[in-house]
């Protein structure tokens, strides 16, 4: 049991005794560690501020230099403007002697002037006094005061300077003219030339062609229904007389042409004729023209290139295609015209469109002459100012024929156009003979009637202008004559369109001073 107590006690004393060496043992490592660590830290320090003195030392040099390069800088600066100022200072110096010697040399100048000047006005002096003398003289011989002879003078002045200012006008006035003319040729005639346009006539009379002589008599019908229902329903005349193999189609309307012989030919096509088919053919026949007017209306204006027109404007245009004046047809006509107006403007610098406008719209009013009353021209006004058109196309179309003075060059340009058109060669079945043996027919017919001096056909024999004598026709009387020529014109002349009658009476007081 001591043993073991012993034993005990032992261990627990060396294990007292490790532990205290432990300590010792780690205290005094604990120890060296410190002592090395502060050893390190001054090392550290040490050398910290070695390199903060040397890099002092460095930035204090280089502060140096640029302190001392700046200095240069701006020592070398100075001394430049210092040159530049010397040199300015010498070179106002210079100036100034300059401007001393000018200065002296003006004033030397001055007095030679004054001098001068003095001589002069003293010259004067002497002049004025000979210039009275000599007007003394001069009233005393011509026994006429200066006033009465300048008066004369400035009278025979003025009149050379008239007569010479009228023969410059004269002059300027014929050469305008000259140049004028020459260039308005030049325009129609490059107009002429850039528009290439057929001359073919067309035929203005319908005649459709039969397989053979029975079809008359079916298209006749019992006792005559057929062609009663045809006539009715299209309002045409068929005419079937002894013309082997042919009808033929009369009507003032050439729409209405048209309609009728389209229905003959597909009637005739088809075999089947009688009322009912009839009246269904029509429609059709109809329908399909009425579709080609609108067809052909755009066509024109896309031809022309003229665009915003009224639709209803464009479905007239298209009747036109049916249309013809003297041969020609006139949808063809007013697109030709369309464009020679664009030519024509384009060469004199006016509005190209609105010339193409007006040109395809100026005949617009001979789609429905057959159905309203008046002129053609009247009816296309009325009708461009109910579509709204403007103001300039409405006056183009209004005076196209003269029936008022154009006061535009849109009009002028569409006058000249259309009678280019009209009157080139082969555009109009109407030849030169029978066109002045018309026209001289209107003068005979009007110089016949009692109390008419004269009488002149004019614009193409659209209008006759007759001068009766005033001793002997009295106003109320005008009217009777002109209505009684109206009339006989219309029994014995054929002509297109209406004739105007002008019937003017003149009072004149003839004088003689002897």
């Amino acid at each position: 049991m001591t043993t073991i107590i012993v034993g005990i006690i032992a261990g627990v004393v060396a294990a007292a005794l490790g532990i205290f060496i432990g300590y010792a043992i780690r205290k005094n490592s604990a120890e060296k560690a410190i002592g090395s660590a502060e050893a390190e830290s001054k090392r550290i320090i040490e050398d910290a501020k070695k390199a903060a003195e040397t890099a002092k030392k460095e930035k204090l040099v280089e502060a140096k230099e640029e302190a001392l390069r700046i200095k240069n800088e701006t020592e070398r600066e100075l001394k430049e403007r210092r040159n530049d100022l010397q040199r300015m200072e010498r070179r106002a110096i210079q100036k100034e002697e300059n401007l001393d010697k000018k200065y002296e040399n003006l004033e030397k100048k001055e007095e030679v002037l004054n001098v001068k000047i003095r001589e002069a006005d003293e010259l004067k002096v002497k002049l004025d006094e000979i210039i009275l003398q000599q007007q003394d003289e001069l009233q005393k011989i011509s026994g006429m005061s200066v006033e009465d002879a300048r008066a004369i003078l400035m009278e025979r002045v003025e009149s050379e300077a008239r007569h010479e200012m009228a023969m410059k006008l004269m002059e300027i006035e014929q050469e305008c003219k000259d140049k004028s003319e020459e260039s308005a040729k030049n325009i129609i005639a490059l107009a002429i030339q850039r528009c290439a346009a057929d001359s073919v006539s067309e035929a203005t009379v319908s005649v459709v062609d039969l397989p053979n002589d029975e079809m008359k008599g079916r298209i006749i019908g019992r006792e005559g229904r057929n062609i009663r229902a045809i006539e009715t329903l299209t309002g045409v005349d068929l005419i079937i007389d002894d013309t082997p193999e042919a009808i033929a189609i009369s009507t003032f309307d050439p729409v209405r042409r048209e309609v009728a012989r389209m229905t003959l030919e597909k009637l005739i096509s088809d075999g089947r004729i009688h009322p009912s088919r009839i009246e269904e053919t029509v429609e059709k026949s109809r329908k399909e023209v009425e579709a080609v007017i609108k067809k052909e209306g755009e066509q024109a204006t896309y031809e022309t290139g003229v665009h915003g027109i009224n639709p209803e404007l464009i479905k007239l245009l298209g009747r036109l295609k049916y249309r013809t004046s003297y041969g020609q047809n006139v949808l063809k006509h007013s697109i030709e015209v369309s464009h020679i107006a664009g030519m024509i403007a384009a060469e004199l610098g006016v509005d190209v469109n609105q010339a193409k406008r007006a040109g395809l719209l100026h005949d617009i009013g001979k789609a429905m002459t057959h159905e309203v009353d008046g002129s053609h021209v009247q009816i296309g006004v009325d009708v461009a100012r109910k579509y709204k058109e403007s103001r300039e196309i409405v006056h183009a179309i209004e005076a196209h024929h003269g029936d008022v003075e154009p006061n535009t060059l849109v009009a002028m340009i569409v006058q000249a156009a259309d009678a280019i058109s009209a009157a080139r060669p082969g555009a109009r079945r109407e030849n030169l003979e029978s066109y002045i043996k018309r026209l001289q027919k209107l003068e005979e017919i009007a110089t016949s009637f009692k109390g008419v001096e004269k009488s002149f056909a004019i614009q193409a024999g659209r209008e006759v202008r007759i001068m009766v004598k005033p001793d002997e026709v009295n106003d109320d009387e005008m009217i009777f004559i002109a209505r009684d020529i109206a009339k006989k014109i219309e029994e014995e002349l054929e002509y297109p369109g209406q004739i105007k009658i002008n019937v003017i009476r003149e009072m004149r007081q003839v004088d003689y001073a002897k």
